[in-house]
């Protein structure tokens, strides 16, 4: 009963109230909140949701790709579940971005949170306004003001500018106006540098230590990906040089093998990992336990949608970093608003004042509007057992669509095995709570 029995995906599109233009790709026009919702159902019933960021319909053969490697592999045995998404890996699709889904269903039967799962408790979660676009030193101001005003006492701003004095003075005009109020953060937006409409900045050693002293005399926070993301030794440089601590590795989509190693270099003094892009909900809590027996800061990226947050939300509070470092909190109004970011939930992720207390909802704690998923989202892939078994048969012929049914259920990974799910999870929250061997 706990067997993948369906899968659903949706191309979602939210319009946004005014055009928003994302420092990561300069240039560019985004009228909506756009991504790939996808619904997996159990034999039983239970349904479990996960979402990536989609620039338009580049995922129309996901579905036809995953259904077989998914269907009717029991949603605990999530050791199977990683090694069949790893194995759509292998083609050159990444869809590590669908296990949460299974995460959520696992939470759903056992009538807890995910973070609940990995033996924690519920508690309030600080939060850091994430602002979006690059802006003039005043609007800068006006933003971190109202930002202020509305009870955050952290804030990260963008730059990403072709002169490095331009992007000293965006953040030298709130250091100077707001620095003995609010904490600030800088991303340079270095880590996966995007042309596709202007040309952008690339950023060297150089420039990334001539930014590094300066935010250090402004009292900035941290600089988020001032360098290429897989420019390891000049990262590792970079973050033994800087006196500001340097974070990144939210998009490392070789997850925690590259994260691991990365860490193991000292690239960051704190990771970012997303479990939407950089391997799941596991493998991001494997990262966070190697943060923490290294003495190294951990802090998950947020900016996808609002599925995404309550996502990364879980993992934080799993993770045991959750009084370490104010959790991301993507917030750009007017175009980038709670409303907008989660216009698919039923309830929005709302702070209060800078912090959030956690949903508990059981699973990643939302459920999804129907009536929004209908007018926002378009499902272009449904399959389930019997729509797969003559898509086999249309494919490849009766007698091997029996054979190889017969094959998965008598001889394959999955036969007679399902995973202990509480041995699990009890392994990860003892590792991520073990000692650690260097202070953070």
């Amino acid at each position: 009963m706990t067997t993948i029995s369906q899968i659903e995906l949706y191309h979602v599109r939210i319009p946004l109230k005014k055009t928003f233009y994302p420092s990561w790709i300069p240039g560019y026009p985004s009228t909506d909140n756009r991504f790939d919702l996808i619904c997996i159902t159990t034999r039983s019933g239970v349904k479990g949701y996960s979402a990536g960021p989609a620039i338009s319909n580049e995922r129309r053969g996901l579905g036809d790709l995953i259904a077989p490697y998914l269907m009717g592999v029991d949603v605990f045995d999530m050791d199977l579940l990683v090694q069949r998404l790893r194995e759509v890996a292998y083609l050159g699709v990444r869809a590590n971005w669908i296990e949460p889904a299974f995460w959520d269903i696992q939470g759903k039967i056992k009538d807890k949170t995910v973070y609940e799962l990995f033996g924690c408790k519920t508690e309030t979660v600080e939060l850091y306004a994430s602002t979006g676009e690059v802006k003039t030193p005043e609007k800068c101001i006006e933003e971190a003001e109202q930002r202020y005003e509305e009870g955050f006492r952290t804030i990260k701003l963008r730059v990403h500018d072709f002169d490095p004095k331009e992007d000293v003075r965006q953040v030298e005009a709130v250091a100077k106006t707001l620095g003995n109020k609010i904490k600030i953060g800088v991303d340079a937006n270095q880590g996966w540098r995007v042309t596709i409409i202007k040309d952008a900045p690339l950023w060297d050693l150089d420039r990334a230590k001539y930014f590094a002293d300066a935010c250090y005399d402004l009292g900035v926070a941290w600089i988020e990906e001032p360098l290429p993301m897989d420019d390891y030794g000049e990262l590792s440089r970079l973050t033994q040089y800087s006196r500001v601590p340097i974070s990144g590795g939210e998009i490392q989509t070789n997850g925690y093998p590259e994260l691991r190693m990365m860490i193991e270099r000292k690239c960051y003094d704190i990771f970012q990992p997303d479990s939407i892009m950089t391997g799941g909900i596991r493998q991001t809590l494997d990262v966070a336990a190697c943060c923490r027996e290294h003495g190294l800061g951990f802090s998950p990226h947020t900016w996808t949608n609002g599925i995404g947050f309550a996502v990364n939300l879980q993992v934080l509070l799993a993770s045991g970093f959750s009084r370490k470092k104010p959790l991301e909190y993507p917030l750009n109004p007017p175009s980038w608003t709670e409303e907008k970011r989660d216009g698919l939930l039923k309830k929005p992720f709302v702070h209060d004042h800078g912090f959030i207390r956690p949903s508990v909802l059981p699973g990643l704690g939302f459920d999804i509007d129907p009536t929004a998923l209908e007018r926002f989202g378009h499902r272009f892939f449904h399959m389930n057992q019997r729509k797969l078994f003559f898509h086999v048969i249309k494919d490849k012929g009766a007698m091997t669509a029996l054979k190889l049914q017969y094959n998965k259920s008598k001889h394959g990974p999955s036969a007679g095995k399902k995973q202990d799910l509480e041995t699990f999870a009890q392994d990860k929250s003892a590792r991520l709570n073990a000692p650690q061997k260097h202070k953070e």
